[in-house]
């Protein structure tokens, strides 16, 4: 099936690789910044790179749907700044797919395609969608919900490790990100990792910086910039999330 997702950051880049890995052709939206953490898999990191490649998969940048229709036509993904997903149109795709994880929703409708599906909180099955899927992590990750929607956003990450809010890096001020530490780095607690405007950020536990943007992103305080994962295993980087990967089983078993 010809599949639109909404956000190419590394839970929408999960969902998409299980679509390809299960023969469907994928076409990504991103913004012109975008703000994915975990870039080393996000396919959003086309964007800036021109290509990227997450596990076994890659997604080119794409101009305009002939542009994506070639990329697509040679077994490769494709990824196309579009913040309003106006490609939908020239595109005509089988199933839409909104994980652009605002916690709300920014504007798909059920009529967006023949199959349209929510990723998290914010949508509602049967009204602005066909289905929801479960995000939160436990035994209902990745449940298909068909009517009604998915768990609230309680503002407290999920556990990875034994950690939640302290393994996330937030901006401490407005403006420009300066990364110190980079993905892949063993950081210990209390270290130096990002300056935000100037402000330095710190790590608050000991482990592997799992995701950072880069260099030179306009950020605002508050605003997630990091991630640090307390298992300390470097190899978490490069790979798929088992969150992501239950997600987007959850979407093949919609489609």
């Amino acid at each position: 099936m010809r599949i639109l997702i909404k956000g190419a950051g590394d839970l929408a880049s999960g969902i998409a690789y299980e679509c390809w890995l299960a023969g469907h052709k994928i076409l990504m939206t991103e913004l012109p910044v975008p703000l994915a953490v975990r870039r080393a898999v996000s396919f959003s990191r086309a964007v800036c790179e021109g290509s990227a490649r997450v596990e076994d998969a890659t997604a080119v940048l794409v101009r305009d749907e002939a542009e994506a229709e070639a990329v697509l036509a040679a077994g490769n993904l494709a990824v196309i700044i579009d913040e309003t997903a106006a490609i939908k149109e020239p595109f005509q795709p089988d199933v839409v797919i909104d994980a652009i994880m605002a916690k709300r929703n920014t504007g798909t409708t059920i009529q967006d395609a023949p199959v349209v599906i929510g990723i998290g909180p914010g949508f509602t099955a049967g009204k602005d969608c066909h289905y929801v899927i479960e995000t939160v992590r436990g035994p209902s990750l990745g449940k298909v919900i068909r009517s009604g929607s998915a768990a609230p956003d309680t503002g407290i990450p999920g556990e990875v490790g034994g950690y939640t809010t302290e393994r996330l890096l937030r901006a401490a001020a407005d403006g420009i990100m300066e990364p110190v530490a980079k993905i892949g780095d063993l950081v210990t607690k209390g270290q130096l990792v990002a300056y935000t405007a100037g402000v330095p950020v710190c790590a608050q536990l000991t482990g592997v910086v799992r995701g950072m943007l880069p260099k030179g992103v306009k950020v605002t305080k508050g605003l997630k910039i990091g991630d640090i994962d307390g298992r300390g295993d470097k190899s978490c980087c490069y790979l798929i999330s088992d969150k992501a990967r239950k997600t987007g089983r959850g979407v093949l078993e919609c489609i």
